[in-house]
C-alpha cells in the first residue's frame, strides 16, 4: 500500500456539540499512518483502496513462489530429480481431482476418407461409459509400425478440423507418422451446450465450454482440468493399442489451449517418447512482480490451490524431463494472447528447466524456438514439428525444409458423426450430466476450513478518520484493517437521541456502501433515535474494486473482471468468498471495540452476492445476532442442477458440496434469526418462498428461518428490520 499523502487531522468545530457521544476526540489522529507535511492538507485520510486486494495476493504470492523456489533449488541430482517428478504428478492429481479408472474404450470407425499417399479414419470411442470422443486417424501407406503423434487442438469451434490443425495432420501423415487428432471437450462434435442449429453452442467461446462446468466441477473438488487430461490420457491409449503403432515412439504436440494440454499429458503420463507445446500457457499463473490477479486463463488452465503447493504451469514440464521437448511461444503473444510477463517468464523459466536436462546429461533434448508471427500453428510453426518428431522418433536428421502438399477437407468431410455432434447423434454424456449423476454429501467439515480461513490475528479497533454531523445525525468515516494490506472504508451513523440498548446494523452492499444513505441526505432518512447503522466495503466491492493491472488493454481489461480474481484468489489458496469472510469478521471485531458500538447487539444485512460470506461468517461468529439477506443464492446445489448458471464465481467453494450446503449453515446458526427477502436461483430468478421455505427446512421448522417474496433493499426496509430487533 502507498503512503498517505496528507494527514487529515480534524477540526474541533466540526464536533460541536458531540464532545459527550465521543470522548475519543483528543486521541483522533494518533493512529494515522505518518505523513512528512502533517499540516498540509487538513481533511479526511482516505486510502487508495483499489491498491488492497491486488497487493495483500501480491503478499501471498510471494510466499507461494518462495516455497515453488526453494523446491526447484533443491534439483541438483538425478535422484532429487526424480524424486520432484513423482512430487509433481502426485500434486497433479490432487489439485485437479484424481485419477479415473479406465473403463473400455469401445471404439469404432464411421467412416474413412482415402487420399493419395494417406487414408482418414474417422472414429468414435468412449472416455468412460457413454461420454463419447470424436476422432480423425491419419494413416499412411504401408505396414507400419509406424512413429505416431497424438495431436491436440486449440481453443478453436473446428478442433480437430481447424484448418492449420489439418495441414499439420496431413504433413505429419505424408511424412510417416500415424497422427490421432480428436475434438477436445466443447469443440468439433462435442460442443455441449447446443443451440437450436444442433452443430453451434449457446455460449460464447469454446472457452466457456470448457469454463461454466469447471466452475460446477469445483464444488464436488473436480475440474474441467481432469476432463480434458482424461481424454488426452484415453485417446493415446487407443493410438498405442493399433497394431501398426510402434508404441516406443509415440509423442503429443497441441497448439494454444492444445498445447497447455500437452502439458498435462507429459506430466501425467510416462509413455510418450516425445513432446512439441507450440504456444501453450508457458506462463506462471503465481510469479514476481505479481500482477494481480495472477495470469488466469479458461477453466482447466487455472489450477485451484496450487500455490500453497509451491506448483505452476512450468512445474508440468519436470517430470517429462529427460524426454525431448519443443518449447515455442509466439514472440507478440506478451501483448496479444497472454499478459506483459509471459515471454520473459517463460523465457527464465526455461532456463530453469535446462539445468535439470543438463543435470541428466540430456541438453541436447530440450529446445526453444519462436516465431513473430500471431497465435497460430501457421507454416514455420509446423516445420518445427515436422522437424523434431523427424529427428526423436524417426532419427533422420536432414531438416524437413518444405511441407508436404496439404489440402484441409470440409469440416463436415471429417465428422464421424451423421449430424456433427456426439450429443445429438449418439446422445453422448455431457460435463453437466456427469455433474447432475452426483450428489451433496453431508460429511463434516468445519466452515473456517473449507474457506481457508487462516487463523486470524486480534484485530484492530476501528479508525476514526472524519466526523461530521448531518443535523440530528452523527456521522464517522471509519477505517477498518483486515488482512495485512486490506483497509475497510465504513460510515457509521448515530442519531443524536438513540439509546444505548439499540442494536447495530451491519450494512453489506454489493454495490458500494454509501448509496442508501447519502441520497436524499442522512437525517432525512434515520430518525434521531434509530439503531445504529454501519456500512461497509469488503474485498472487490465499492472502493475496494482492484486497480488495473499494466498492460495490453484488451489483457488486463478482461483480467479486471471479478471472475478472473475469484480464479486468482484461489490458485493461492485463498478463496475470494473466504477473504471476505475475514473482513466481516474484522469490521464485527471493530464495531466490538469501537466506544459507540461496543455493547451492543449486531446484526447483518447484506445483498445479492454479499448474503453467501455473511452467512458463513455467523456460522464462525456467534455474536452476529441475527441476518437479513436479500436477494441470495437459495442453494450451491441450484448452481449444479442448472446446466448454465449466471452466478458470482466469486462464491463458489472448492469441495463444498462434499461436505455441506447453505441451508446447513442457516440451520447451525440457530436459534439465531435469519430472514431470506426474495431468494434467487442459479439463473437470478427468484424463488417462491414456499420452495425456499422446503430447501431451508430444517432451520424453518426450528422458527429461525423465514422468508419474503421481494428483495426488498431500500434504508427504509433496513431500518424498519433492525428497528424490530429485540434491545440488548
Amino acid at each position: 500500500m502507498l503512503p498517505r499523502m496528507f494527514p487529515g487531522n480534524i477540526s474541533r468545530r466540526a464536533l460541536l456539540g458531540s464532545t459527550l457521544l465521543y470522548p475519543m476526540f483528543e486521541a483522533l489522529g494518533s493512529t494515522q499512518a505518518s505523513s512528512s507535511d502533517q499540516s498540509t492538507f487538513p481533511g479526511t485520510r482516505f486510502r487508495q483502496y483499489s491498491k488492497c486486494l491486488p497487493e495483500y495476493l501480491a503478499t501471498v504470492a510471494k510466499d507461494a513462489v518462495k516455497l515453488r523456489n526453494a523446491a526447484l533449488e533443491q534439483l541438483t541430482s538425478a535422484a532429487k530429480i526424480q524424486a520432484r517428478q513423482a512430487q509433481v504428478r502426485e500434486i497433479l492429481w490432487q489439485l485437479i481431482g484424481g485419477p479415473e479408472t479406465r473403463t473400455p474404450l469401445n471404439p469404432r470407425t464411421t467412416g474413412e476418407l482415402k487420399r493419395s499417399r494417406y487414408r482418414v479414419a474417422k472414429l468414435i470411442y468412449e472416455n468412460r461409459p457413454d461420454l463419447f470422443i470424436s476422432a480423425n486417424l491419419y494413416v499412411p501407406e504401408g505396414e507400419g509400425p509406424f512413429p505416431a503423434v497424438l495431436f491436440q487442438s486449440g481453443h478453436y469451434w473446428e478442433a480437430k478440423a481447424y484448418p492449420s490443425y489439418q495441414r499439420c495432420c496431413q504433413g505429419l501423415v505424408q511424412l510417416g507418422f500415424v497422427v490421432l487428432a480428436f475434438d477436445p471437450m466443447g469443440q468439433g462434435e462435442r460442443i455441449y451446450y447446443l443451440d437450436e442449429s444442433g452443430t453451434h453452442s449457446r455460449l460464447s467461446s469454446c472457452d466457456s465450454e470448457h469454463t461454466v462446468p469447471g466452475k460446477q466441477f469445483i464444488l464436488f473438488g473436480d475440474s474441467s482440468t481432469r476432463f480434458q487430461l482424461l481424454d488426452a490420457i484415453r485417446s493415446l491409449d487407443y493410438l498405442l493399442s493399433l497394431p501398426f503403432v510402434d508404441a516406443k515412439r509415440v509423442a503429443t504436440v497441441g497448439h494454444s489451449g492444445g498445447g497447455t494440454l500437452t502439458m498435462l499429458l507429459s506430466a501425467a503420463d510416462d509413455r510418450l517418447a516425445a513432446a512439441a507445446v507450440c504456444m501453450g500457457n508457458t506462463e506462471n499463473m503465481i510469479q514476481l512482480p505479481f500482477r494481480s490477479p495472477g495470469t488466469t486463463d479458461d477453466a482447466e488452465q487455472n489450477f485451484v490451490y496450487s500455490g500453497p503447493a509451491g506448483f505452476d504451469r512450468w512445474d508440468l514440464f519436470y517430470p517429462f524431463a529427460p524426454k525431448p521437448m519443443l518449447i515455442w511461444p509466439s514472440d507478440r503473444d506478451f501483448f496479444a494472447t497472454y499478459s506483459p510477463d509471459y515471454i520473459e517468464n517463460g523465457w527464465k523459466e526455461f532456463q530453469q528447466l535446462k539445468k535439470v536436462y543438463e543435470t541428466l546429461d540430456r541438453a541436447d533434448r530440450i529446445a526453444w524456438a519462436d516465431t513473430p508471427l500471431p497465435h497460430a500453428l501457421a507454416y514455420d510453426s509446423r516445420l518445427l514439428v515436422y522437424n523434431w518428431f523427424s529427428r526423436w522418433l524417426k532419427n533422420e536428421h536432414s531438416p524437413v525444409q518444405q511441407e508436404p502438399p496439404v489440402q484441409p477437407e470440409p469440416v463436415q468431410e471429417l465428422w464421424a458423426t451423421p449430424k456433427g455432434s456426439v450429443v445429438r447423434a449418439l446422445h453422448s454424456a455431457t460435463p453437466h450430466s456427469l455433474i447432475q449423476n452426483r450428489s451433496v454429501q453431508r460429511s463434516p467439515a468445519a466452515v473456517a476450513d473449507l474457506l481457508k480461513l487462516t487463523k486470524q490475528k486480534q484485530f484492530s479497533p476501528p479508525t476514526v478518520i472524519g466526523r461530521v454531523k448531518s443535523r440530528n445525525i452523527n456521522v464517522e468515516a471509519l477505517e477498518i484493517s483486515s488482512d495485512p494490506s486490506v483497509w475497510l472504508p465504513a460510515f457509521l451513523l448515530i442519531g443524536e437521541k438513540t439509546s444505548p440498548t439499540r442494536p447495530v446494523l451491519l450494512v453489506l452492499d454489493e454495490r458500494e456502501h454509501d448509496r442508501l444513505w447519502f441520497n436524499p441526505e442522512v437525517d432525512q432518512i434515520m430518525a434521531d433515535d434509530s439503531p445504529v447503522i454501519c456500512s461497509a466495503e469488503v474485498r472487490g466491492v465499492g472502493a475496494l474494486i482492484p486497480e488495473f493491472s499494466p498492460g495490453a488493454a484488451d489483457y488486463e481489461s478482461w483480467h479486471q473482471q471479478e471472475e478472473n480474481y475469484a480464479w486468482g484468489s484461489l490458485a493461492l489458496g485463498k478463496p475470494l468468498v473466504g477473504q471476505r469472510v475475514t473482513d466481516i469478521l474484522a469490521l464485527l471485531a471493530a464495531l466490538r471495540a469501537h466506544t459507540v458500538t461496543r455493547n451492543r447487539q449486531i446484526y447483518i444485512a447484506a445483498l445479492g452476492k454479499l448474503t453467501v460470506p455473511a452467512l458463513f461468517a455467523a456460522a464462525l461468529e456467534p455474536d452476529i445476532k441475527g441476518l437479513y439477506l436479500a436477494g441470495g443464492l437459495a442453494s450451491f446445489e441450484n448452481l449444479i442442477r442448472t446446466e448454465i448458471p449466471h452466478y458470482p464465481f466469486a462464491n463458489y467453494v472448492p469441495g463444498l458440496l462434499n461436505h455441506t450446503d447453505l441451508p446447513d449453515i442457516a440451520a447451525s446458526i440457530v436459534p439465531r434469526k435469519i430472514l431470506l427477502a426474495g431468494a434467487i436461483d442459479a439463473e437470478g430468478n427468484t424463488i417462491d418462498t414456499t420452495a425456499v421455505l422446503r430447501v431451508y427446512s430444517a432451520a424453518a421448522r426450528a422458527g429461525s428461518l423465514t422468508a419474503t417474496p421481494s428483495a426488498d433493499w431500500s434504508a427504509k426496509t433496513l431500518l424498519s428490520y433492525i428497528s424490530s430487533a429485540p434491545p440488548s
